[in-house]
């Protein structure tokens, strides 16, 4: 582990959180065994990972040390769940991937059926891989991107560092903040019971993410003992990650494009206390439900929010995953020189991803510090390509691949989940604050399991 870009890392994570001027010590890191990458991907797991973890002992007012397990940490940023009696379901659909075009390459995110059946409106149907390549090989990378954008599907380009710094987005995208930050409405100030044992203990957590980032956010608040409620549209699956970062929150089928799912959570956003959302920036928009609405049902809300490519700029309405923007924003291409490959070689986890859930969850909990100190609500705004911006700043210095992050016999708790498709085992928690333990209460579950109300 490089501690100088774990300091580095921590030192704007922590500005990012708390603003300039502000600075708090990192934590001790310990086992600090880290990932083979061109970036600082262990040292920003462990960093984000503490950040949410000391965002904690500051929202309940204790003074005691944290410490993160970096091998730990960086082994969240995989998988914390281990299926027992049978295998793990596959991460990837069968079209999704890296594929070269005509003049460079590009990646077809193909996970979600309507972003494969938008991927197949423009390239046609294939019965496998190679058929499509031959097809995609056709085609002008900048030209198939959006093309299967303009479909309603996913997908980007691989740019350098540099072609993404002259790109509208990526210029945009570089104005921001880490954390975009704004005071919301007032409200009387709050009181929870705060126990160190479950600091969210009676705090109301709605939840409109999707996968990764946002599930991240509020798996770690539900691990603290925040009631969360997760909506689901219809049809919903996730089938992937229900297991992953289902557990600790109820889960309700709620279908907002009608006047009965917007009611509902209309009635609901009006007894919460902290929102957290992962769609694209104008979405709740269109549903009546902008950042003025929200503030004026709900005063004093802690309203945490993230998009995929930036709150500015042309793509900020743009469909984006983790791995498209690595793909964008240079760090694929980066990779691939770094590890003299001739392929895109992305980073070895979609740190992106959980980086930012760990940083939304960090200001969750500093939104609630600042509301039961000051009464008023805040909002904050974060996005994948700005963590991606952070994590280009922190290049690994040292070339040498290393030997890796590997399980040990005690990294799991010793108690199985049962959980509606079987049972499995879960990773420790990575991060140690004393009387502070980080467990959810309840396994994962399927979308529609409980009813939507608190």
């Amino acid at each position: 582990m490089d501690y100088q870009l774990a300091a580095s890392l921590w030192q704007q994570l922590w500005q990012g959180l708390r603003g300039p001027g502000d600075a708090t010590a990192p934590p001790t890191f310990l086992d600090t065994a880290t990932f083979s990458s061109a970036f600082a991907v262990s040292e920003l797991a462990a960093a984000s990972i503490g950040l949410a973890t000391q965002a904690t002992a500051d929202f309940i007012g204790v003074r005691q040390p944290v410490s993160v397990n970096v091998r730990l940490a960086s082994r969240w940023f995989q998988t914390s769940f281990f299926p027992c009696n049978r295998p793990a379901p596959a991460l990837w659909d069968a079209f999704a991937g890296d594929y070269r075009s005509a003049d460079g390459w590009i990646r077809l995110h193909t996970n979600a059926p309507h972003h494969r059946a938008a991927m197949e409106r423009v390239l046609g149907q294939h019965p496998d891989r190679d058929a499509l390549a031959r097809q995609v090989a056709r085609w002008q990378a900048d030209a198939l991107e959006q093309a299967v954008v303009d479909a309603g599907g996913c997908a980007a380009k691989m740019r350098s560092e540099q072609a993404w710094q002259q790109h509208p987005q990526g210029q945009a995208m570089r104005e921001e903040p880490l954390i975009a930050w704004r005071r919301g409405a007032a409200a009387p100030a709050r009181s929870w019971p705060m126990p160190a044992a479950r600091p969210l203990l009676g705090v109301r957590v709605l939840d409109l993410t999707r996968i990764i980032a946002g599930p991240v956010a509020t798996r770690f608040l539900a691990s603290l003992g925040a009631q969360v409620l997760r909506f689901d549209p219809p049809g919903w699956r996730e089938p992937t990650l229900d297991e992953e970062i289902g557990c600790g929150k109820r889960r309700a089928v709620v279908d907002f494009k009608t006047a009965a799912g917007r009611e509902t959570l209309r009635a609901l956003l009006q007894q919460a206390d902290v929102l957290v959302h992962g769609y694209r920036a104008d979405a709740l928009e269109l549903l009546g439900f902008d950042a003025e609405t929200r503030a004026r049902l709900a005063p004093g809300l802690v309203d945490v929010s993230l998009n995929a490519w930036g709150w500015h700029g042309p793509w900020r309405n743009r469909r984006g995953f983790d791995s498209l923007v690595q793909m964008a924003c240079g760090i694929a291409e980066s990779g691939m020189r770094w590890s003299q490959s001739a392929k895109p070689t992305p980073l070895p986890v979609q740190a992106l991803d959980h980086a930012t859930g760990y940083l939304m969850a960090a200001a969750a909990l500093e939104g609630l510090r600042q509301r039961h100190a000051t009464g008023y609500g805040v909002e904050a705004r974060l996005s994948l390509a700005r963590t991606a911006l952070l994590l280009q700043q922190h290049p690994c210095r040292d070339a040498i691949l290393t030997a890796g992050v590997k399980a040990h016999a005690h990294d799991t708790l010793p108690t199985v989940e049962l959980t509606p498709w079987g049972i499995g085992e879960r990773l420790r928690a990575a991060a140690r604050l004393p009387g502070t333990p980080q467990l959810c209460a309840t396994p994962g579950c399927e979308p529609g399991t409980h009813p939507a109300r608190w």
